[in-house]
């Protein structure tokens, strides 16, 4: 009894020191099992028969008992000792202004690398990674090259955003650079696998020469670098870096594409080099002054099965997203409909490219919405808790819902104006033709609009999901995108085989509308539970 006693005395100092005073005990239930308490664990540990019995006790406790009147968790502790100022509602307008200002501009902002290469393919016919004067065999090279390198490097990206994020939330520098470290010499290893792998798929089945392979390798490896090095880059805040890195890269290419008689596979090649170079020199001066000015002692060890298992359901993620992403391209340039000779299994498609190039706008220019709205949706779901009784509780969840409406409002007024700009690229006299003096294919026109319609869902989706992984529950987007994925390859095959070719394009429409229904549902359900939720993510 007095063991059982002590153990209760322990796990309810535990939480108080987690969540201080609890709103319910539901909240306290997640905390306990957050905190890696099972149900069968709680007879011989604590002398009660269930987890619900015990959160009812120590709940009591927290809430009724005389000592624990005003409690606060550590947070709560340290913000008092900061002397932060409280927001009020009636401050909730101005506050969501302000957020506004400083994150919408910062997501178009950090389009500013991929607005570079858009630019440099209308001004020099050139970007990092394009050229207008490849033949198809060459685009089919290129572009299966940055498919295999964003596919390979993407659940990585993921790991190291959600991991690396973590050290560096709780101001570990030392920890969250030997994260970064870690997972870099993992995913190459694992590109070098993947590139592996193909190779010998190839030596059986010879589906591809082998000078074709090595273009494909080459910028298959040095994208997936070239991703896994820029991924720590916003992790400690500092995006600016890509845009720089980019920008000098493309400058460095162009240069050499105009100026010496190097091939232009060569030119991409030491490009994206000098983008990796830019980018872990600063990564690594930044790691060095910082962690010597802190004088900063890690006491955290890094236990790989331990981080494996957090974020596994990240990588998954990670890797299911391009490969959604480029399901319809694949099934559609692997269709003999447009062209009865393709001399390979995947042949690039200039016409159907073309129209998912000009469809990616709709993704690309709603980033300001997304890391507007996850931006204030981080910043009211802390205020709403600290100022919100747990008599109300119920309000909280309404109002961040109704914050949550408001943001799918803005995306669905942004989405309106980019499909009207779409429309002026595809008809005026300044848009695609006045640029490359053709006019656009009329499958290109109808797969822009299509895998438009199909992005906005995606948009819409991930934004749902950024949500979820803020109230961590990745499990939820990942099944989601596994039923995505489905959808897409199925109806997009059907469609392409039956029908014709640039049909696939529904396929990615239906897929990307199925992942915005799934993790909406659950949104709505999280945001109904949000006190239980938000508290077992902390």
């Amino acid at each position: 009894m007095k063991n059982h006693d002590e153990n209760i005395n322990r796990l309810t100092i535990a939480i108080k020191e987690k969540i201080g005073k609890p709103v319910s005990v539901r909240v306290v239930v997640a905390t306990i099992e957050s905190l890696g308490v099972r149900d069968i664990d709680v007879p011989d540990d604590y002398g009660l028969s269930s987890i619900r019995v015990l959160a009812d006790l120590i709940y009591r406790d927290l809430t009724i008992s005389p000592e624990n009147i005003g409690i606060k968790n550590k947070k709560e502790i340290e913000s008092a000792e900061k002397d932060f100022s409280t927001v009020q509602v009636s401050d909730y307008l101005m506050v969501k202004a302000k957020i506004f200002f400083e994150y919408y501009p910062k997501g178009i902002f950090h389009l500013f690398p991929v607005l570079l290469q858009i630019l440099a393919i209308v001004v020099f016919g050139y970007s990092l990674w394009t050229y207008v004067g490849f033949n198809h065999t060459q685009s089919t090279a290129v572009v299966l090259g940055v498919i295999v390198g964003l596919v390979t490097s993407g659940g990585f990206v993921q790991v190291i955003g959600r991991q690396a994020s973590f050290f560096w939330n709780h101001q570990d520098l030392k920890q969250t650079k030997a994260t970064v470290d870690y997972f870099i010499k993992l995913g190459v290893k694992s590109i070098f696998f993947v590139l592996t792998s193909i190779f010998v798929i190839n030596s059986f089945l010879y589906l591809y020469p082998i000078q074709f392979l090595f273009v494909v390798f080459v910028y298959a490896f040095l994208i997936g670098l070239l991703l896994l090095i820029i991924a720590p880059v916003h992790v400690i805040k500092q995006r600016w870096v890509v845009s720089v890195a980019i920008f000098v890269a493309t400058a460095v290419a162009i240069i050499l594409k105009n100026y010496t008689i190097l091939h232009i596979y060569v030119t991409h090649w030491i490009g994206i080099v000098v983008a990796i170079i830019i980018s872990r020199l600063y990564i690594n001066y930044y790691f060095k002054k910082n962690i010597k000015s802190k004088n900063q002692d890690s006491k955290i060890v890094l236990k790989t099965p331990v981080m494996l298992y957090h974020t596994y359901k990240y990588f998954f993620y990670g890797i299911l997203l391009y490969v959604f992403i480029f399901i319809d391209r694949i099934i559609a340039w692997s269709s003999s409909n447009f062209d009865q000779h393709i001399p390979f299994l995947v042949y690039f498609e200039k016409n159907y490219e073309l129209g998912m190039d000009l469809a990616i706008l709709v993704f690309l220019l709603l980033a300001g919405v997304m890391e507007y709205s996850i931006a204030a949706f981080s910043k009211f779901i802390e205020l709403g808790q600290k100022q919100t009784s747990y008599k109300n509780k119920e309000e909280y969840g309404k109002r961040l819902m109704k914050m949550y409406w408001q943001s799918i409002s803005m995306l669905i007024i942004t989405c309106i104006f980019i499909f009207i700009l779409m429309y002026y690229i595809v008809t005026a006299s300044w848009g695609y033709k006045g640029q490359f003096n053709e006019a656009l294919d009329d499958v290109t026109i109808f797969v822009g609009f299509a895998g438009g319609i199909g992005y906005f869902f995606l948009a819409w989706g991930m934004l749902n999901t950024l949500y979820l992984f803020t109230l961590s529950q990745p499990s939820i987007p990942l099944k989601a995108l596994v039923f995505a994925c489905i959808i897409n390859l199925l109806f997009g095959f059907f469609l392409s085989r039956f029908v014709s070719y640039e049909y696939s394009v529904i396929g990615m429409i239906l897929g990307a509308i199925i992942f915005c229904i799934l993790t909406l549902k659950h949104c709505i359900k999280f945001f109904k539970n949000l006190d239980y939720y938000y508290y077992a993510a902390n």
